[in-house]
Order: C-alpha cells, then sequence, then structure tokens
C-alpha cells in the first residue's frame, strides 16, 4: 500500500472540514449526519453524486470521521431498487474481504497466547497443505504463500454462477484451491489469495477449539463493541439491510444478490456489517487498542500486523491481514453486488468508510474505489484513493480486498 507522506494531509483535512467559508448546503440534502463546513458537504455531495450517475449506482453510503473536527456522514440513492426503499447509513450490509481484518486479528490473538507462531510452517497446526511445511503463518497473512486462489478457479466460477446459493464448506474450497500447483515458491512474492485466509480460519477453529464465527464473537466483536456485525453461518444478513446488484449471472442480467450464500468466502470474506460498527472497527484494528483502552493484540504483534511490504503494484503495500494504500490503511471488500472500504489515514485522523450496493461490470473497475477516489480527491489532496486495476480483487464472487487481478467476478 502506499506509503505515508508527512506533510499537509492534516491540515488539509481540517481546513475542508471546518473552515473553509461561508456556503450553502445542497437544497435537497441527502440524509446523515453532518457536521462540517457547508462548502465542503457540498462539494462533497456534489462529487459523490455525480460519480453515481456516471457509473450507475443504485446506493452509496460514505462516512469520513476527523477526529476533532467533525463528521461527513450520508447515504445516497437506493438500498432495494424493487421497493424504491432508500439506503441509510444504519443497514447491515455484506463488507467481502473486510472480513479477513478480523479473521487475521483472531489468529494473531492466538499468537498472543501463545498457541500460535507467526514462523511456524502451516504444516505444525493443519494437515493436507501442499507444501505446508515450507509456507508459514505469516505467509498466509500476508499473502505471500503462493498458494493458488480458488476463486480464479473457472469450473468453480462456473458452478457458482450456476448456483449462487449453493452452501460451501471451507474444506471444499481448500480442495480446489489444491488441485492447482503453488503459483511460486512461498515468500518469493506478494499475490492476494483467498485460499491463505480461509486456512487461518480453519488454523484459529483448530486451535481455539471453537467454531470461527464464535471465537470472532467472544473474544474480537464484543470485546470492539460492535454489536451489528457477524461472522454468518449461512445466507443471513439481519435488517434492515442494504441489496445488492451484480451481472454475474449466466446471462449478464442484473440481479438482486443480497440472499445469495456467501460461505464461497467463510474467513476472506462472508461477513456482515454496518458504518457505524466498521467505523468503530477501523481505528481499533490500525491502533491494536480497544474503545476502552485495553488492547486488542500485544504491541509487538501489532507492530508486525502494520509492517507492511510492497506488492509490485504502485502505492499498495500488505501487512498481516491489512492494506496500506497511499497512507489509507484497513481493508476493501467486494463480492458479488457488494463493495465496502474501511480505512484510516493516521497522519490525518481520519476514518473513511464507503458502501456501494453494486458491483456491476463497467468502464470504472470498482465502484467503491471510483467513490473513495471522489471524495478523497476534495478531503486529503495529498493522499488521494487510487488502487490500480492490477491490485483490484476480481469482484465477483470472492470477498474483496486490495490486491488481486480483475478478472471474472468473485472476489473477497
Amino acid at each position: 500500500m502506499g506509503r505515508y507522506r508527512a506533510p499537509t494531509a492534516l491540515a488539509a483535512a481540517s481546513l475542508l472540514l471546518t473552515a473553509l467559508c461561508a456556503g450553502q448546503a445542497p437544497a435537497a440534502a441527502p440524509p446523515g449526519r453532518v457536521d462540517i463546513d457547508p462548502v465542503a458537504v457540498e462539494r462533497l455531495d456534489d462529487a459523490i453524486t455525480a460519480a453515481m450517475r456516471e457509473a450507475a449506482i443504485p446506493g452509496v453510503g460514505v462516512g469520513l470521521w476527523i477526529d476533532g473536527d467533525g463528521s461527513y456522514v450520508r447515504s445516497f440513492g437506493t438500498a432495494d431498487k424493487a421497493t424504491g426503499v432508500p439506503l441509510k447509513t444504519d443497514m447491515h450490509t455484506r463488507i467481502g474481504s473486510v472480513t479477513k481484518t478480523f479473521a487475521i486479528t483472531a489468529a494473531l490473538q492466538l499468537v498472543d497466547d501463545g498457541k500460535v507462531r507467526l514462523d511456524a510452517p502451516v504444516s505444525t497446526y493443519l494437515d493436507g497443505v501442499p507444501g505446508g511445511e515450507n509456507i508459514t503463518v505469516r505467509q498466509l497473512a500476508d499473502m505471500r504463500s503462493g498458494l493458488y486462489n480458488y476463486t480464479e478457479d473457472p469450473r468453480w466460477l462456473a458452478t457458482f454462477k450456476a448456483d449462487p446459493y449453493r452452501a460451501w464448506t471451507p474444506r471444499e474450497l481448500l480442495a480446489i484451491a489444491f488441485r492447482h500447483p503453488a503459483d511460486f515458491p512461498p515468500g518469493a512474492r506478494w499475490a492476494y489469495s483467498n485460499t491463505n485466509t480461509v486456512l487461518l480460519g480453519l488454523l484459529v477453529e483448530k486451535v481455539s477449539g471453537q467454531p470461527l464465527h464464535t471465537y470472532l464473537e467472544q473474544h474480537v466483536l464484543e470485546p470492539a463493541g460492535l454489536d451489528a456485525t457477524s461472522l454468518p453461518t449461512g445466507a443471513e444478513i439481519a435488517s434492515p439491510f442494504v441489496h445488492g446488484y451484480t451481472n454475474f449471472t449466466p446471462d449478464g442480467a442484473t440481479v438482486d444478490a443480497s440472499a445469495w450464500n456467501p460461505s464461497w468466502g467463510w474467513a476472506a470474506g462472508a461477513m456482515t456489517s454496518t458504518m457505524d460498527d466498521l467505523r468503530s472497527w477501523v481505528p481499533t484494528l490500525v491502533s491494536g487498542r480497544l474503545p476502552d483502552g485495553d488492547r486488542l493484540l500485544e504491541p509487538d504483534t501489532q507492530a508486525q500486523r502494520l509492517h507492511v511490504l510492497p506488492t509490485g503494484h504502485p502505492g499498495v503495500r500488505y501487512g498481516l491481514g491489512i492494506a496500506d494504500i497511499d497512507g489509507w490503511v484497513g481493508h476493501n471488500g467486494e463480492l458479488p453486488g457488494y463493495e465496502t472500504i474501511a480505512v484510516r489515514l493516521p497522519q490525518a485522523r481520519a476514518t473513511l468508510v464507503i458502501v456501494v450496493n453494486s458491483d456491476v461490470d463497467g468502464k470504472f473497475g470498482s465502484l467503491s474505489g471510483l467513490i473513495a477516489h471522489a471524495v478523497t480527491k476534495i478531503v486529503t489532496p495529498e493522499h488521494v484513493w487510487t488502487l490500480p486495476a492490477a491490485a483490484q480483487p476480481n469482484a465477483v464472487p470472492e470477498p474483496s480486498s486490495p490486491p488481486s487481478a480483475p478478472p471474472s467476478k468473485p472476489s473477497a
């Protein structure tokens, strides 16, 4: 991800969000919570709605919080095209590969507990991983294992497209990955692969003795105060929820994917959340501290998580289940019908959460990235969200995440 540029991000953000000059908010202001300068509000409203029109996006939620300098929390468009229900900022949504930040936190907690070693071979904990004696836990977490990404398997993609309601087990997903040879020797380079995080989910279950969704609820979500976030065991999503629209269908028609089963993403991309929960989670993720001041992870473990390395894509670096895209630290996520960005710019004390309810192919690539680019260009011009196409996850089923390639569709 991108390296931090020291200088003016905080000054620019504060200037734009608190004291531009007198101005009027748009006459038909979209719903939300806004307590920043009206001129900044108008610029953001105009930029977001223009991007939505250009890319035909049904609904968007944007939350921008700058510590001590106000917030901009807006919803635009519709959450359900069938009923016309507007998208609201408190609705549940599928978060794709933002799930990885939770699953890998669980694995790192087991490191803190002395039950897992980052530089131990994965074969120490799990059997049946090809070359597992040479792949470390760390290499799974930082996407350097070389294991094939099962969501790029053509037969799996065809099966998913034919029946997106099918339930998948983690072992079924790994069997697909393991049919393919490794893409490269462990540690040789970086390549985004959902296979890595599914393996880490199984590691958490094996070592903790708990189902992953139970472990996350008890050890990550409850301590972090995230009441609206969960890892579903099926296709469920709590109400009220955002309907997501995709054209990853046999005939290319755009359909409502909100009831599609995300089990194919599991630890790599099946979780659901809300903008408010993600707003709370991102500072916890980046700082390693819980809202009550206690620690999410020990300082050394947190430092290792944040030790981001080049991915081979300009401006994009990756740590242990966390991305750094030109200074914005966190993760993005994509799966059919849904795109999410949940990141923080530490030096500007800024948290950004974006929810988009479409991944319909067009000339714009990532739709959430389109919105993030428009927002950051106004608010943090020194740190504009730009994720190279080659580093963008292939948006279809697999839960999305910072880097990957943009082919057929799943993501995570």
